[in-house]
């Protein structure tokens, strides 16, 4: 039963983008801030970075936007760590460096090695 529920998530089709979705970051990704000036204090200028399968709430769908970027808000980390991503900052992602679901592989990699290290 888990196999087959595994193999229909593989497979399931990925609709468009839509508001709500959540999203992960496709490898390490250098992100633009909505807003840059609300976090200048805490030392960001204009970007910061997403690391791996991070998560991100779509605020607002590619086109919906002149620019074609998706303006999420970020749900990672709950600490402020500098160049990466402040917790729920709003950012600005290009559709390809995101994507809908995390691959069937990368997930068990990542419960796996979870279980291995101490």
């Amino acid at each position: 039963m888990i196999l087959l529920t595994a193999v229909l998530y593989a497979v399931s089709p990925v609709g468009p983008i839509r508001e709500g979705d959540v999203v992960f970051a496709d490898g390490k990704q250098r992100v633009y801030l909505a807003d840059p000036a609300h976090y200048h204090a805490a030392g960001y200028q204009t970007h910061c970075y997403l690391e791996p399968r991070e998560e991100l709430v779509v605020l607002q769908r590619p086109m919906d936007r002149q620019d074609g970027a998706v303006k999420a808000r970020f749900e990672g980390k709950t600490t402020l760590e500098v160049p990466f991503c402040p917790p729920q900052a709003e950012v600005l992602v290009k559709p390809h460096q995101i994507v809908p679901k995390v691959g069937l592989w990368e997930g068990w990699k990542d419960r796996l090695a979870a279980l291995v290290s101490p």
